[in-house]
């Protein structure tokens, strides 16, 4: 059996005050089936929006990993191999569907994030979640965020990431990165929140949680969704 998330007892300001502005990490139970009960996700930007696939919602879950270092935070994140079926060569955090043996949620996030990069998950503390997030392909998926610990090592799976790199908490949250870009997609104009730091262009679900935890912290802004 996996040992429990090991608990981290020093974080930082902001680490704290993220922790107390997050969500309890909801129950399978509670996740939304249909998009219109959701309260983030692609629709956001899209008033158009309709899922690519047909049915109930399926249920996934990331985990938003925040590394605490000395001076600074910074968030791991994953470039996908080019050859994959779904999202290639796209930026994302690492996570993906709830398996039938999950418990919880949580343990979707950890046991996507040690199959894909490696990260044990004694390195990690659960810090809570964001609000569950659609996806156009018709995923609601529920963005933990823990903290981790440095002195990790990974090792990555091959054939599904390419890349791990870490992207700085504050350029992240600095909403004068924050991006709105569209193109079409199928024959349907659709719109996204784009965070571009250096090579990496950090877009499309990946971009919008984020999006998501901007507005936690900081609020959001009028217009910004017009």
């Amino acid at each position: 059996m996996n040992a429990e998330p090991r608990l981290i007892t020093q974080a930082t300001p902001l680490l704290e005050e993220l922790r107390q502005r997050l969500q309890p990490v909801p129950a399978f139970a509670d996740l939304p089936r249909e998009y219109q009960a959701a309260a983030k996700g692609d629709f956001q930007l899209n008033p158009g929006f309709a899922p690519l696939r047909s049915g109930p919602l399926m249920p996934a879950a990331v985990l938003v990993p925040v590394v605490s270092y000395d001076d600074s935070e910074r968030v791991i994140l994953t470039k996908r191999t080019a050859h994959l079926s779904n999202h290639a060569g796209q930026i994302s955090f690492p996570g993906g569907r709830v398996d039938r043996d999950d418990p919880d949620v949580i343990a979707t996030a950890l046991r996507e994030t040690e199959e894909e990069i490696g990260l044990d998950r004694s390195h990690i503390t659960i810090l809570g979640a964001l609000d569950p997030y659609v996806t156009g392909t018709g995923f609601v998926v529920v963005p933990v965020v823990g903290q981790v610990q440095p002195g990790f090592s990974l090792k990555l799976a091959q054939h599904e990431v390419a890349e791990v790199f870490e992207v700085p908490l504050g350029f992240l949250m600095d909403r004068r990165n924050h991006q709105r870009h569209k193109g079409v997609f199928n024959g349907v104009e659709r719109q996204w929140w784009a965070m571009p730091y250096g090579e990496y262009y950090i877009w499309g679900a990946t971009a919008g949680m984020l999006r998501n935890l901007h507005e936690l912290l900081h609020g959001a802004v009028a217009g910004d969704l017009a």
